[in-house]
């Protein structure tokens, strides 16, 4: 009967609906990369591989759109893309992917959540950020960072009792299954490197984010880097891996992992990211993380058969705990100076209400007041 109605909580809910979409793309992505490393797939070889089906794909589209605007891009801003995308894309990435081969689907999923308040530490030491100690929402920022740390070493340095896997028999058979693969010593090398990972990674978002300011052509930006970051990670996979066999793709894990990372991960995920960041606000998106989390502990369990321990599940409460006083705290603080801004302007209406003159003021004192101006007028 109603079916603007119907349309327009459609609409509503389409943002909660991407949101969903875009965690379970990246549990399938934690566990399909964990299936393939556990196979002896060389981490560096796999990320050129991504980069280099990422840049197949999105240079013919900037060629043909962008090709009149590519002669603007002078020397000094090449040098910068190329300094990102050897920060952003060859060095994070990496880090990313050898921490994944030394941990497990769950630690890295349960780290994950701790992006939003490394980019907020790093807008804080560069100065973007101001934390005020004296208030709430600034203690609450501070307490948040401080959780993200503890959740951390509390994975690095506490494994705890294991639980069982869901599933004895794996769809998708690995290596292995244990949660610590190669001792604890690695274990908590590979934590850190994800921890270092991630910060490296916020480093570039920043950098880019002011790179954007200076040359707002998106799709050059990401495309130049992605040609730099390509050629970047094929001398970094040579020297890593120099036997050729290694680096063939069969029907296989490994090919699944290349396809979905570099087109399912970088191509839809990325849109759907951008589209829901422009409908409801990075905040909301941010606040979805721990559901990854959560659809990561069990996925891992059932199709690898991966051990969880109660450590990772403990560390992964106390960052989704520090990821949400973060989010609180700043989404306050952006509700404190949107309305900042809004009540000057209805103090500057009502003080010129209050000055405007009674029209219906029948004395003869508010009629010359009103008729002062017409004549001053007339005289000059």
């Amino acid at each position: 009967m109603f079916p603007h109605k119907n349309m327009y909580e459609m609409d509503s809910k389409k943002p909660y609906i991407v949101a969903i979409i875009i965690q379970v793309i990246y549990t399938g992505m934690f566990v399909v990369l964990k299936a393939a490393f556990n196979q002896g797939f060389n981490t560096f070889i796999f990320t050129f591989y991504c980069q280099a089906a990422a840049t197949a794909l999105l240079l013919p589209i900037a060629f043909f759109r962008e090709r009149k605007n590519m002669r603007s891009m002078s020397f000094g801003l090449l040098l910068k893309l190329f300094l990102c995308a050897l920060i952003g894309n060859t060095c994070a990435i990496n880090l990313l992917n050898l921490a994944l081969r030394f941990t497990s689907a769950t630690v890295q999923s349960a780290i994950s959540n701790s992006k939003p308040v490394t980019i907020f530490s790093l807008a804080l030491m560069l100065r973007m950020e101001v934390v005020n100690l004296k208030s709430a929402y600034g203690m609450a920022k501070v307490t948040g960072v401080a959780l993200c740390l503890g959740g951390v070493f509390l994975i690095a340095f506490f494994a705890g009792p294991s639980l069982s896997p869901v599933n004895h028999h794996h769809a998708i058979q690995s290596g292995h299954t244990s949660s610590v693969p190669a001792g604890h010593a690695i274990w908590i090398k590979g934590t850190f490197l994800k921890l270092l990972g991630d910060m490296i990674w916020s480093l570039w978002i920043t950098l880019q984010a002011a790179l954007l300011k200076e040359y707002p052509n998106k799709m050059l930006v990401t495309v130049t880097q992605s040609v730099f970051s390509t050629a970047q990670l094929f001398v970094v996979a040579a020297v890593a891996e120099r036997d050729i066999s290694r680096w063939k793709l069969g029907l296989d894990i490994r090919l699944l992992a290349v396809l979905y990372t570099g087109f399912v991960v970088a191509g839809v995920c990325n849109y759907l990211q951008v589209w829901c960041m422009e409908m409801k606000g990075p905040v909301f998106l941010a606040m979805w993380f721990p559901l990854c989390f959560v659809l990561t502990i069990f996925c891992s369990s059932f199709f690898l058969g991966e051990i969880v321990h109660l450590g990772s599940i403990l560390g992964g409460i106390v960052l989704i705990g520090g990821l949400y006083s973060v989010l609180w705290a700043k989404s306050k603080e952006t509700m404190i100076e949107s309305c900042s801004e809004v009540n000057p302007i209805e103090s500057a209406q009502d003080e010129k209400g209050q000055k405007k003159p009674d029209v219906h003021q029948e004395d003869g004192r508010g009629k010359n007041e009103e008729e002062a101006p017409a004549y001053t007028v007339e005289q000059v």
